[in-house]
């Protein structure tokens, strides 16, 4: 009885991560969880901003000009590519809690949505902002000039 026993392979106790076959239902999921944790996290350099803001103008220009740097704008890219992501798949678990969506087809079909509206939503933010500061730019050359003459 004990020779069968010890002539079997060990198996976990538990099922472990490396015993299945990543699925996208999964990885989303875990996704999502690491999203939530990122939007927590990049909401600190947000508070630094706003307390910048109302703290005085020299530290305000601290912020801005970190934000606007290549370190604090690879951070808000992140920020916002986790907002849109977080935001689509919770608009998906709505439609789960509302009983849409369990066949494994459709669970597939709306996790390509989510990601295509992630890519969407980043992608038409960061054109808007950055036409929108172009526009500032060449509005603040155009008022610099004029005061420059």
């Amino acid at each position: 009885m004990s020779q069968g026993a010890s002539s079997q392979k060990e198996r976990p106790l538990s099922p472990h991560l490396l015993v299945y076959k990543p699925q996208m239902t999964s990885m989303l999921s875990i996704l999502h969880r690491a999203t939530g944790t990122a939007l927590a996290v990049g909401m600190l350099m947000v508070a630094w901003w706003l307390v910048a803001a109302a703290t005085s103008e020299e530290a305000y220009n601290v912020a801005r000009e970190f934000a606007a740097g290549p370190i604090g704008l690879v951070l808000i890219f992140g920020w916002s590519v986790a907002l849109f992501y977080h935001l689509s798949n919770g608009i998906r678990h709505l439609f789960w809690d509302l009983g849409y969506l369990f066949k494994i087809e459709n669970a597939y079909k709306a996790g390509y949505f989510v990601l295509f509206m992630t890519v969407l939503l980043t992608g038409v933010t960061w054109f808007a902002a950055y036409n929108q500061a172009g526009e500032n730019t060449l509005v603040t050359n155009a008022v610099e000039e004029g005061e420059a003459e």
